[in-house]
């Protein structure tokens, strides 16, 4: 049997999970939980050979927990599972010491399959998210990320920002701060920055 942990911070999804590879003959969910920082002390105590473990989670995101899952020696592989695809979120994920990533949309069996060759070893990415990692991955932004990001590049304040593109500056600083989360930059300048090298503005 292999030994399965899941993270994940919805508990529909983590139970639907945990249903679906529950009806494998060799798969055993043997512990759940929902915060990133549960998942070393989870791995600790239940030993499983896999942790699927969602990106986007309290107390702590799954890259930092299956960074600590790595750092830790623990005889457990770590596998993404998660909504988010995005290329920057693989290459994070694979320097933390993930064997795996898939987005959550992955049939059943296909996941089942993953799972078993994570657990005997091999290291299993999403071909089209490696596609893209390698192309230098696809733009997150949405177009009024792109609009915001541009208007405040050049050092404008986020009240002119609101001004200039008729919104309210609460609006402005949540645009920004997405756009920022989603380059995995320190600021909006090099969010804006990193935006243009990349050709999204």
């Amino acid at each position: 049997m292999i030994r399965l942990l899941l993270a994940d911070d919805q508990d529909l999804v983590r139970g639907g999970l945990a249903a679906l590879l529950s009806l494998e003959r060799d798969l055993d969910v043997v512990a759940e939980v929902g915060r990133g920082d549960e998942v070393l002390p989870a791995v600790t105590e239940h030993r499983p050979d896999v942790a699927l473990i969602d990106i986007e989670m309290a107390g702590g995101d799954g890259i930092e927990a299956t960074a600590a899952v790595t750092a830790s020696g623990a005889d457990c592989r770590c596998l993404i599972v998660t909504t988010f695809g995005r290329p920057g979120y693989l290459r994070r994920a694979m320097e933390a010491g993930a064997a795996g990533f898939v987005v959550k949309d992955t049939p059943a069996d296909r996941l089942a399959e993953v799972v078993r060759r994570v657990a005997a070893g091999e290291r299993v990415v999403d071909p089209t998210l490696a596609a893209d990692s390698l192309a230098g991955g696809i733009d997150p932004l949405t177009d009024r990320e792109r609009e915001v990001l541009r208007a405040a590049a050049d050092g404008a304040s986020v009240r002119t920002v609101a001004t200039q593109l008729h919104l309210s500056p609460g609006t402005v600083r949540n645009h920004l701060s997405s756009a920022i989360g989603k380059t995995e930059a320190e600021n909006r300048y090099a969010a804006a920055r990193l935006a243009r090298d990349r050709g999204w503005i």
